[in-house]
């Protein structure tokens, strides 16, 4: 009787450490979230005046952090937007975000809706061809 008593006692110590880990994972990941989130909503996308970028191939990056960031490659001819090439992406569940580029394309224009559900991977990519365009602006 007393060995099953001791087998109950231990059984409930040991899924109160569990469950108490789960809660402060849970916390965690919650706190890195809303940090994650406020970081995307200070990034602030600038339309570039394409009639002032000069033609050339730009390289422009923008990395939010180590695990969110992008690298890309924009031609510009004429004062259009020829090309975009994503060079790097990292974007955790961000992938369809690289869809904005044919929006970008279309509209030759930064002015354009994030992708549903890749909100902070849409920005991330923005934010770099503002910055390459930006470089062709003198």
């Amino acid at each position: 009787m007393k060995k099953k008593h001791n087998i109950k006692k231990i059984l409930i110590v040991f899924f109160s450490i569990i469950l108490s880990i789960t809660v402060l994972f849970l916390i965690g990941l919650k706190v890195k979230l809303n940090n994650f989130s406020e970081e995307i909503n200070r990034i602030k996308i600038s339309n570039v005046d394409l009639s002032k970028v000069k033609d050339g191939i730009y390289i422009g990056e923008y990395y939010l952090n180590e695990d969110v960031g992008a690298k890309v490659r924009i031609s510009v001819q004429n004062k259009t937007i020829n090309s975009i090439d994503i060079l790097e992406h990292k974007c955790g569940l961000g992938k369809k975000a690289e869809n904005i580029i044919s929006d970008v394309k279309a509209e030759q224009s930064l002015n354009v809706d994030t992708v549903t559900g890749a909100t902070g991977s849409s920005k991330v990519i923005l934010k770099a061809i503002e910055r390459g365009l930006n470089k062709g602006i003198k």
